[in-house]
């Protein structure tokens, strides 16, 4: 009786530690790219797009648990009314990469989207471009999860015309694919990066982001080339405040821009959506304007600049 008294508890146990376990992700290795004075100096300009995840400004903006965030912010520009568009997490990647919700109000991992995206527009340009998305197990996985990655932070693989192409979606590629361009000077044009749900902060918070920042943003800021920008921007905040007429209810976050032509220390007070840093983007690329990138009240980037930016 007594054994399977333990037998029961020990099984119980095992079975709280899994649930514990579960749904928590890992965070990730470090980029294997080297001592970062050995990497390449662009000569090209390059755009990077990191998405963090679930924070208002407060919460990073001066946290003694973001400490390389903070001295980031030293020699970055920082827009300090930037605007979420909604809630949950996947209709703001949609808006960061179409300018739309596209119809979408929730983390669906089966729905999908016929719309034009910024995508259409580089390749249409003739420009290079790829999406670094950690744990994403191949290029074309329409999976909904896979160790710490999680669709929803995918929105490429929701338009259709690049989940259904194999020349596309190709391109949707894992870390270990971006230490080796970083290595060898190769990031394209136009860089995508989401991290896993432990390295964006989803789950382990704004301390494991700001570890995951300190070793991932240095090599990126050596490759971004003479007139190149990283832009490091948050998906969504905990509250509906808003801006821009209407058009963003998704919460306060802190938008940083990093790069040569950014003036260190800038603050950007007037009001930016993610349709307003899509719209930054697409300028500085010479691309069209995506449905709400071309509305006025969304706000750009481009006082946090000495110049318009520029890397076409």
């Amino acid at each position: 009786m007594q054994r399977r008294m333990l037998e029961r508890v020990s099984a119980v146990a095992l079975a709280l530690l899994f649930a514990a376990g579960c749904g928590q992700a890992r965070a990730g290795r470090p980029l294997s790219v080297g001592p970062e004075a050995g990497l390449p100096r662009s000569a090209s300009s390059h755009v990077v797009v990191m998405v963090m995840e679930n924070a208002e400004a407060s919460d990073v903006l001066a946290n003694p648990s973001a400490r390389y965030t903070t001295a980031l912010l030293r020699r970055s520009g920082l827009a300090t009314q930037s605007y979420a568009i909604t809630h949950p997490s996947l209709p703001n990647y949609l808006a960061l990469t179409s300018g739309s919700t596209d119809g979408v109000s929730s983390d669906c991992v089966t729905c999908h989207v016929e719309a034009r995206n910024i995508v259409d527009q580089l390749e249409a340009k003739g420009i290079s471009w790829k999406a670094y998305l950690e744990d994403e197990p191949r290029g074309c996985f329409r999976g909904a999860a896979a160790a710490g990655y999680a669709k929803k932070h995918n929105p490429f693989i929701y338009y259709d015309d690049i989940a259904l192409s194999p020349h596309r979606c190709r391109r949707l590629v894992g870390f270990a694919q971006l230490a080796a361009d970083l290595r060898r000077g190769r990031l394209p044009s136009y860089a995508w990066i989401s991290p896993n749900l432990c390295d964006d902060g989803h789950d382990c918070g704004i301390a494991g982001a700001d570890r995951f920042l300190s070793h991932t943003v240095p090599p990126l800021l050596r490759e971004l080339g003479p007139h190149g920008f990283l832009v490091l921007t948050w998906d969504e905040g905990r509250t509906s405040r808003g801006c821009c007429g209407g058009l963003a209810r998704g919460g306060r976050i802190a938008t940083i821009v990093i790069g040569p032509d950014v003036r260190g220390g800038a603050r950007e007070g007037r009001p930016v959506d993610h349709y307003g840093t899509l719209a930054t983007i697409e300028e500085a690329l010479g691309l069209p304007l995506l449905a709400g990138a071309g509305d006025p009240r969304s706000g750009r980037l481009n006082g946090l600049f000495t110049r318009p930016p520029r890397i076409r």
